[in-house]
């Protein structure tokens, strides 16, 4: 009776001697890449596994990073898809950040050797692309920049704002919520279509913090409506807090209807929030522009110390103000004639079909604005199949098909998403990868 080859196992420590595993230990750590020999030998130790091949096994189940976030291709049309986390940084934004990963200067004056201002050059930056803003301030995310401006300004007294505005804005976060936690009395006015500048009027008296505007800016309401503007707003007397939700700092052409920072301002509010991470195409930042006395008096409040950004955040959006075109401006503003030409390609090694795709702005921003393109149609089977392969590719189903909208997509990467639906789709199309 032979012996069972199970019985001659290595030891952990053993595999864990091969070189490919002890170069991983050094990227990974060693929980990591000793969990992967566990399992390759616990395959062994059934029989579904040769012996000889665990330390290949065990270099195959190893993750590309230390992290359980994926990198995926977004085919989605979609540009700020909250879940695939809204914009893209830019390749400046990235370099930004990596050099920021060690001992920076955040908070050291390297000319004299004293603490500095944190994050003085992300101020300064700010204040460049929005000359109108006297000062700005940038927090951890959108929210919290509304939620730290109404506090300074509003905290045990009242806050003005249109019913039509009380929005919930996803994930069950909703606005209302926010400000009551700042310690602030909402007193709502007018109603849900229609609020004028005499609902407001009357509202606002001693007890009066400020009056909150907000951009509802993932929804839209038509027919019989009227709101008031900022510019109206401003003639009450009070502090007038714009949100206008997308971060759009400048007018652009492609989205009329899409409130701006520097617009707001000039029109007169005396504060205006925003989020970093959507049109902005930056890092996930809340962004605080206006008159310099009240800024710095956010700034100096002790929920701003909470709210604050880490060196990489900030690393990542000056990098953003002051570097190239991002890739969200890239996205938006695609050449349609170039995405058809694209399609073509790949639809080609595909043995596939080119269909008219209309993507969207995504985050919550420009609802209704539709953005034409063309995509790359595959049968909706392959859904799955692409979101779990080597190189997740989230397309989207719309028909009874697969669409790949190259929208989002960078050039460079036309050729990994061919490979991945190739692989998707199994044998022999997975032969004609070149």
């Amino acid at each position: 009776m032979s012996a069972d080859p199970r019985r001659s196992l290595p030891r952990t420590d053993v595999i864990l001697g091969d070189a490919r595993l002890r170069a991983a230990t050094g990227r990974l750590g060693t929980a990591v890449v000793k969990n992967a020999v566990v399992t390759a030998l616990a395959e062994a130790r059934s029989g579904a596994l040769p012996i000889d091949g665990i330390a290949d096994r065990a270099h195959d189940l190893l993750p590309a990073l230390a992290t359980e976030m994926r990198a995926v291709i977004n085919a989605t049309g979609v540009v700020l898809h909250t879940n695939l986390g809204r914009a893209p940084l830019s390749a400046a934004a990235v370099e930004a950040m990596v050099a920021a990963a060690g001992y920076v200067d955040v908070e050291f004056d390297l000319a004299d050797g004293s603490r500095a201002r944190r994050g003085r050059g992300v101020l300064s930056a700010l204040r460049a692309a929005v000359p109108g803003a006297e000062q700005a301030l940038a927090v951890n995310n959108g929210a919290a920049a509304l939620l730290l401006a109404v506090t300074t300004l509003a905290s045990g007294r009242e806050v003005v704002i249109s019913r039509g505005e009380m929005v919930e804005i996803g994930d069950n976060f909703r606005l209302p919520d926010l400000m009551t936690v700042t310690g602030a009395v909402i007193r709502e006015v007018g109603t849900t279509n229609r609020t004028s500048l005499s609902d407001y009027a009357r509202a606002v008296g001693p007890e009066t913090g400020c009056v909150v505007k907000i951009h509802p800016s993932n929804f839209l309401i038509t027919g019989f409506t009227s709101s008031v503007g900022v510019a109206e707003l401003a003639t009450l007397g009070v502090p007038v807090i714009a949100d206008v939700g997308s971060g759009l700092l400048l007018p652009d052409q492609l989205l009329p209807d899409e409130p701006d920072v520097a617009g707001s301002l000039g029109a007169g509010a005396d504060v205006v929030t925003c989020s970093g991470d959507k049109l902005l195409g930056g890092p996930q930042t809340g962004l605080i522009f206006g008159r310099a006395d009240l800024v710095e008096r956010m700034r100096a409040h002790p929920l701003a110390r909470a709210l604050r950004c880490d060196k990489l955040t900030l690393a990542a959006l000056e990098a953003t103000l002051r570097g190239p075109r991002t890739p969200t401006s890239e996205s938006l503003h695609a050449d349609p004639q170039r995405l058809r030409q694209r399609c073509d390609l790949l639809a080609a090694a595909l043995g596939a079909q080119v269909v008219p795709s209309q993507g969207t702005v995504g985050g919550g921003g420009a609802p209704g604005v539709p953005l034409p393109g063309w995509a790359v149609a595959l049968d909706s089977a392959l859904a799955a199949a692409l979101r779990t392969g080597p190189t997740p590719v989230v397309g989207r189903v719309s028909g009874g098909h697969l669409l790949l909208d190259l929208r989002c997509v960078p050039p460079a990467d036309d050729e990994r998403l061919r490979d991945a639906v190739l692989l998707a789709l199994g044998p022999p199309a997975a032969q004609r990868i070149p």
